[in-house]
């Protein structure tokens, strides 16, 4: 290993060392598991699925204090050898952060700060939530050494606590039973729950609207989409566990899904669709409450959608959340004064306040 790639830091009485680890480092997990609940997905097998699908070649800086790792941070060039910019691996659903063990000290930022600046010139981070433990982190102690940093708008998220008391409404239920009894008029109707089959998703998503609309590229589970990301993703028998499909049947057909991913008591809902063929009787929301009403009785408490479709979320109950953005972290000398220049441009070039994705 290069040394000029590692640092030693003695602040406070805590010896403080980063090391850069070619590859995906096993460190990733350990870090994960002591992660705030809602970063505990991102484990090793989470940039290794974005790796298999997305391509690229990652290198890890990892911090620790006597042997304890405190920090992971996964990296993959963009665009010329010669720039020397990076991001992090990773799928955009629901962000892209790294993990940070929680109460990780300044002392430790400052560790990974000077190793990443011995890596790269700039580091894009996200799309990422506002308050993003792991961007607040690095953040604070960016712009008290000398990093210039830019940030762009992506969208707003959605939000739904399905812990009060007035969710879901009593008018609502009784709607959804009665749009129920003209589903089952198309046949016999099949609520499923369980780990995702990623074939029956991708054959709802080839029939409903995005197949007519877009491309399908940003499709979530077909070939030409990002199918091989989540079928990746599920080798880690960890993160697996977290995922899970709530499938709508008529007849044996799947016609409906709704797919999360859980961590804790917060519900990531990743990606939903439906046949049109049967869109009249609203599929799709029918199978969207019976899945969050499930997923209250086993402890979730607040259901993030992440951005986009905001009318039917708000519908159901949804407020809207932290803003999303992009990040470039710019590492101190000419490359940050050059960024300067390049704030305005690159803040215009994301959504205007209030903008979807």
């Amino acid at each position: 290993m290069d040394p000029r790639l590692c640092g030693d830091d003695e602040r406070g009485g805590e010896r403080v060392s980063a090391t850069c680890v070619h590859g995906l480092a096993d460190t990733l997990d350990a870090v994960a598991e002591q992660a705030p609940e809602s970063h505990r997905f991102l484990r090793r097998g989470w940039y290794a699925a974005a790796l298999q699908a997305y391509g690229g070649a990652a290198r890890t800086l990892v911090v620790d204090v006597a042997g304890v790792p405190l920090a992971a941070l996964p990296l993959v060039a963009r665009g010329p050898r010669w720039l020397g910019l990076a991001e992090i691996p990773g799928c955009y659903w629901p962000f892209r952060s790294f993990p940070v063990v929680d109460g990780a000290s300044p002392a430790a930022a400052d560790a990974l700060l000077g190793a990443l600046a011995r890596q790269v010139r700039a580091l894009r981070v996200g799309p990422i939530y506002d308050g993003d433990p792991a961007l607040d982190w690095l953040q604070a102690r960016a712009l008290a050494t000398g990093w210039t940093l830019l940030d762009r708008q992506v969208a707003d998220s959605f939000l739904l606590d399905i812990a009060a008391e007035d969710w879901p409404r009593g008018s609502t239920l009784r709607k959804n039973r009665h749009l129920e009894k003209h589903l089952a008029g198309a046949g016999a109707l099949a609520w499923e729950w369980g780990p995702p089959d990623i074939d029956a998703l991708a054959d709802i998503e080839r029939r409903s609207w995005i197949a007519d609309r877009t491309d399908g590229h940003d499709a979530k589970f077909t070939a030409d989409g990002h199918g091989a990301f989540w079928e990746a993703a599920l080798h880690d028998p960890v993160l697996a566990g977290m995922f899970s499909a709530a499938v709508l049947r008529i007849d044996g057909r799947p016609m409906a899904f709704s797919f999360d991913l859980i961590t804790g008591a917060r519900c990531y809902a990743i990606a939903n669709s439906y046949d049109p063929a049967v869109a009249k009787q609203s599929p799709g929301k029918l199978l969207q409450y019976r899945n969050l009403l499930r997923a209250r009785e086993q402890g979730v408490t607040l259901v993030d959608w992440g951005a986009g479709d905001s009318g039917y979320k708000q519908t159901m109950g949804a407020t809207k959340g932290p803003a999303i953005r992009d990040w470039i972290f710019v590492r101190p000398g000419v490359e940050a004064l050059a960024a300067r220049l390049l704030r305005g441009a690159w803040r215009r070039s994301g959504q205007a306040a209030g903008g979807q994705a």
